[in-house]
């Protein structure tokens, strides 16, 4: 008997978690590792959507004398790369997985249309969404909000390299104070950034729940799906 809380989940994981302790590039034993986790919470009947950044290769912010757009549709190719290699190692666990493009590119993935995500879904199939919206100026994070609110998900897990969202940068901060559980009204109030503001004010205003967590342990994705994450719940 499944301990998932969940029905459908939407996971956002960072680009930068598949480096592993390499900093850039794919880790295939870090991916592996990632990957195990995943495949647990598909064995639980969880149905599973997955966006991925594309920070371990480029960041739009990277190209600084760049045209921004230019930019934006390089990391968007970043993700497809990133997509790729998800596919492949959750594919070598006899699980069926579909990468999903917003931008067309048929050879190597399927078009975005949400009817057939859905159905994806309800035949227990993964599907990574690639390319972000498939428009510049947004984040991967922003993408993870519109795709959860499209497939009608239960909440988006957003695996970070922080452990929760803070009142203030943890990292330059040694008395930032950890939220349990915070809305977004008050991440917006308070210009708190480990989600992208645009994010949360899409799920804020589609009433979309989400738990931000750190995925330097990728046991967390289990834990935050069996309702026992340490990580900060936003409502």
């Amino acid at each position: 008997m499944s301990d998932a809380v969940y029905k459908r989940i939407l996971l956002k994981i960072s680009g930068e978690a598949l480096a592993g302790d390499k900093g850039f590039g794919l880790d295939n034993e870090t991916i592996k590792i990632i990957v195990k986790n995943i495949c647990k919470v598909h064995e639980m009947g969880v149905e599973i959507g997955i966006v991925v950044g594309a920070g371990n290769f480029w960041r739009g912010r990277d190209g600084e004398d760049m045209d921004r757009s230019t930019a934006d549709h390089m990391g968007m190719l970043g993700t497809v790369i990133n997509s790729l290699a998800l596919q492949d190692a959750i594919e070598k666990n006899n699980i069926s997985t579909r990468v999903m493009s917003a931008i067309q590119m048929n050879r190597i993935a399927e078009p975005y249309i949400r009817r057939k995500a859905v159905s994806h879904l309800e035949k227990k199939e993964i599907v990574i969404f690639a390319c972000g919206t498939g428009n510049p100026f947004f984040s991967t994070d922003t993408a993870a909000a519109l795709r959860a609110a499209e497939i009608d998900a239960d909440i988006i897990l957003y695996a970070k390299n922080v452990d929760g969202i803070y009142n203030s940068d943890p990292k330059t901060n040694k008395d930032a104070v950890k939220f349990d559980e915070i809305s977004y009204h008050d991440v917006l109030k308070m210009n708190l950034k480990a989600i992208d503001l645009t994010a949360a004010s899409l799920c804020m205003d589609n009433k979309m729940p989400s738990l931000l967590f750190a995925l330097e342990k990728p046991e967390n994705i289990v834990e935050a799906v069996i309702g026992k994450s340490t990580g900060t719940y936003l409502k």
